[in-house]
């Protein structure tokens, strides 16, 4: 209970720090989602005035934020400039599907990356060791943005097997077919996502399994004549599993910020768009609103790692 409860506490403090951070960020960002109002010369001073007080952009920052900290205890994240709509409402209807594809994306990389990893170390430079080696290599240097459009030439313009972009084709409205598409929709850009992720989670796995096949208790275990799948089982997997739940929750921001170039290549209408086209019009309610609901799933991420790490680590959990 009471490592329960410094989690948490640690986890609301992270937070706020990264509420003052993003907001103190975001009003020193140049221009404003009025800069195109006040060059309207059919926008008077007075109304862009009366559109600032709407807002509540006329009063002293420190007090903008402090409503804003109010308001965001109760889920309310303001109204956005541009639609009018509530900003958890416009989060709301986008964050599953993104979050579909990042846990999609995270749990292909931990199983491929475990696979691939053991099976190159435990073929050390042999011939399949060296092609997943080069394979972790390309995949660690390729940019996401430019293997997508290199996807999106090869299976939807040249070949014609895959969807271009979208979550839906226009003939598929309901039932079972609307899921069925909106799965042939996300293979490219989930796929983007796990090739992107295998390279660093590879090296780092086949590094781990290299020293656990050198240590002693390995040794010991195969001088008593235990066959490979009991050797895999009882020593590898178990005692790869702790450092490599720890890595896949260090990586929880890099695969949810990687969905914001994803979701605008593939026009996705998820989390990561919306926050591309709010950051294209100032739209600073809604910014604040992903950001502090990114930071949360984040830091939530990796409060849950840290239980399971506790789990599969018998040490740790003695302590």
């Amino acid at each position: 209970m009471h490592r329960f409860g410094s989690k948490l506490f640690y986890l609301l403090f992270m937070l706020f720090l990264i509420s003052v951070i993003s907001f103190l960020a975001i009003h020193a960002a140049p221009n404003s989602f009025f800069a195109a109002g006040e060059l309207n010369p059919n926008m008077t001073e007075d109304a862009v005035a009366r559109l600032k007080a709407v807002y509540g952009l006329d009063k002293p920052l420190l007090q903008q934020y402090a409503e804003w900290v109010v308001n965001m205890a109760t889920l309310n994240f303001g109204i956005s400039f541009v639609t009018g709509q509530g900003v958890i409402d416009e989060i709301a209807k986008r964050l599953p599907i993104t979050l579909t594809m990042n846990i999609v994306a995270m749990l292909a990389v931990f199983v491929l990356s475990i696979w691939l990893g053991i099976k190159a170390a435990l073929n050390f430079e042999g011939r399949s060791d060296h092609a997943i080696r080069q394979l972790s290599l390309v995949s660690f240097a390729m940019p996401s943005f430019y293997l997508a459009l290199l996807l999106i030439l090869l299976f939807s313009v040249e070949l014609d097997l895959l969807p271009i972009a979208g979550l839906h084709s226009i003939e598929v409205k309901e039932g079972i077919d609307y899921y069925l598409d909106m799965a042939w929709h996300l293979v490219l850009p989930v796929g983007v996502m796990i090739f992107v992720g295998l390279g660093s989670m590879i090296v780092y796995i086949r590094s781990l399994t290299l020293e656990i096949l050198k240590s002693d208790y390995y040794f010991f275990a195969r001088s008593r004549g235990l066959s490979p799948q009991i050797l895999l089982k009882r020593y590898i997997i178990p005692n790869l599993l702790p450092p490599v739940v720890t890595l896949l929750g260090l990586s929880l921001p890099g695969l949810i910020g990687g969905s914001v170039i994803l979701e605008s290549i593939f026009g996705i209408e998820g989390m990561g768009q919306l926050f591309y086209l709010s950051a294209l019009s100032r739209d600073y309610p809604v910014i604040m609103g992903i950001l502090m609901v990114t930071a949360f799933l984040t830091l939530l991420g990796n409060m849950l790692a840290d239980m399971l790490l506790l789990k599969l680590n018998p040490y740790a959990k003695r302590q």
